[in-house]
């Protein structure tokens, strides 16, 4: 085998490798951005107004809250909403902070089942904001919300009538240090 040759496969193997290291790195953002736009693995969506379409159809709405490594109190203030298909929904969540610290934290949610993903439609969202919250401090964050018409002509999702949306709070990624 000649040198050319030899560094020809050296380039190629070194580029192969970067390009490798390139891909893994982007992955999770552009599985979060492929995610957001298509609603997929439960990934809601987010609207820019109400639906004009209300259905006689109704959908029961659970509210899941998960707290992830801090010390604080998360909840809904109601477990559970029937809403109709297309008809907007409020729902409303507590939070405390129950250490004598400043908390700088982030919520992020998915929906169950994922196919519903796509049709969970909020208008106002306290998600994927970073939020600070004064020692002993309690917030009430508001989210509105529809289920978006098309979702009773989906084949995939359409006998759906329960729905369960999960939010967790976790320290914020861009906290200020110490």
């Amino acid at each position: 085998m000649n040198a050319n040759r030899k560094n020809l496969i050296a380039i190629i193997c070194v580029f192969g490798v970067m390009g490798m290291t390139g891909a893994a790195f982007a992955a999770v953002p552009l599985y979060r951005m492929f995610c957001q736009v298509t609603g997929f693995g439960g990934t809601t969506m987010k609207a820019d107004k109400a639906s004009d379409i209300v259905l006689d159809e109704t959908v029961l709405v659970r509210f899941d809250t998960n707290v992830r490594g801090l010390p604080m109190t998360f909840k809904a203030e109601q477990s559970t909403q029937r809403v109709r298909i297309g008809e907007t929904g409020l729902a409303y969540f507590d939070v405390t902070n129950t250490s004598d610290k400043p908390l700088f934290v982030r919520a992020s949610y998915n929906v169950e089942p994922e196919q519903t993903g796509q049709y969970f439609l909020k208008l106002q969202c306290f998600c994927f904001t970073d939020q600070t919250l004064a020692p002993g401090e309690t917030r009430q964050f508001p989210m509105q919300y529809f289920i978006a018409p098309e979702m009773a002509a989906d084949r995939e999702a359409k006998g759906v009538r329960d729905i369960t949306l999960s939010y967790t709070f976790y320290p914020s990624p861009d906290a200020p240090k110490a």
